[in-house]
């Protein structure tokens, strides 16, 4: 059975989304950085949040899931937004749908 990170680079080949960097951040958490600068983190299998650098001015590109997974994918989200990032994930990230999220990866 191939490993998550393969499946990943088979998607994003098979799409031909060039991928710039896959990044291990955690245990079951995974940053991927697409080709323009859009960052997606995966818990577990899932992308629940990220960075979108193409966000109009004035408003910041941070976004999460407003769907609510388990205790540990918030906390993922926390931890992503607060090491990676140095922005409160409860205050200054905006919630979108999960729709949005998976239209990214897909």
């Amino acid at each position: 059975m191939p490993t998550f990170m393969q499946v990943i680079q088979f998607r994003m080949t098979y799409l031909r989304v060039k991928i710039m960097k896959l990044r291990n951040i955690a245990s079951n958490m995974t940053e991927l950085e697409l080709s323009d600068g859009t960052t997606v983190l995966f818990s577990y299998k899932t992308p629940v949040a990220g960075f979108d650098p193409a966000h109009p001015d004035g408003v910041k590109g941070h976004f999460k899931t407003s769907t609510h997974y388990s205790p540990t994918t918030t906390r993922h989200i926390n931890k992503y937004f607060s090491g990676e990032w140095n922005v409160d994930a409860k205050t200054e990230v905006r919630e979108v749908s999960q729709e949005f999220i998976n239209g990214l990866v897909t």
